[in-house]
């Protein structure tokens, strides 16, 4: 999408798009995007809403993430070791995986839990905002939650789901669910603890289970035992590519335009005819001047002494 069209409007209204929890607001950002652009929109709703829009999800993940950070952050590690051989190379990633582990034990041990440190910064938000949220029971096990700027939501807590969804997709109970259990505990009914309504991957000792596996040291490699493989494997002929080795990985077009601050200001007349659909400033209407006759038209370097001197 960002090969065609580059402003941050189409952006800000592919996110809002992708991240409306349900059906309802995802069709109503959508029908916003198609007032917009349709051309754009018609691009868009070809691709299935379940790769990509929160509204979709089934929760099976337990995660409501859009991003794959998750890689990228191993990717940006590993890039001392890629041009190594490959037996360095994964010996490199050993060691950093090694030291890696190590210092999530560390953050733990600080921990004091009962959610990982996320997920706790996470529910101290739904804590607050709850506080603005009134509560009605319909005699069963369903509640009516309303709360201010038209939010009104309906909680099961038997089934453990709000329609907000977003208990269901983040395993995370949402303000709604934390403004019924205040309710239920004034009322004078059991509750228990906040943290048990979190899935176990939001747990502490979930968290710590995911690293008692440790990854192993090794001796040197003056003593690895000799292969008794009667083959001996020599390495492919290597042929020099033409160019500069590159080390940097590739960047998608997104990307670059986070890198660079590529934001693009809306504005009208020529200020928007100046600005390129790439967010950056055109020289097409820019005349430069000549730094040694001060004359409009040319540079120093194609100068012929128009200014007589």
């Amino acid at each position: 999408m960002r090969k065609t069209w580059r402003t941050n409007e189409y952006k800000e209204h592919l996110w809002n798009c992708a991240i409306a929890t349900t059906v309802p607001e995802f069709n109503h950002r959508m029908h916003q995007f198609s007032s917009y652009d349709v051309e754009a929109y018609n691009w868009l709703k070809q691709i299935p809403p379940q790769h990509w829009a929160r509204s979709h999800f089934t929760g099976r993940a337990v995660s409501d993430m859009l991003l794959n950070n998750l890689c990228e952050v191993f990717n940006s590690k590993l890039i001392e070791g890629r041009d190594k051989p490959l037996i360095s190379c994964l010996e490199y990633i050993r060691e950093y995986m090694m030291k890696r582990i190590c210092n999530f034990i560390k953050v733990q041990k600080k921990c004091v839990g009962p959610l990982t440190p996320s997920a706790t910064k996470i529910m101290e938000k739904n804590v607050n905002w709850a506080s603005q949220y009134t509560v009605r029971w319909n005699g069963s096990d369903k509640y009516q939650v309303q709360g201010p700027w038209q939010d009104q939501h309906v909680v099961d807590m038997v089934e453990r789901v709000c329609n907000c969804r977003k208990w269901e997709l983040t395993g995370l109970p949402c303000k709604h669910v934390i403004a019924v259990l205040n309710d239920k505990a004034d009322n004078g009914d059991e509750v228990g603890e906040l943290h048990t309504y979190a899935h176990r991957v939001h747990w502490l000792e979930t968290w710590k289970t995911a690293y008692v596996y440790k990854v192993e040291p090794i001796k040197g490699r003056a003593m690895w035992p000799i292969s008794e493989c009667p083959i001996k494997i020599t390495p492919p002929i290597h042929k020099n590519q033409p160019g500069r080795p590159k080390k940097k990985m590739r960047h998608s077009a997104e990307e670059k335009s986070q890198k660079k601050g590529d934001n693009v200001a809306s504005g009208s007349g020529s200020q928007s005819n100046i600005a390129s659909r790439s967010g950056k400033l055109t020289r097409k209407f820019i005349q430069v001047t000549c730094s040694k006759c001060k004359i409009k038209g040319h540079n120093a370097r194609t100068c012929k002494g128009q200014g007589g001197k």
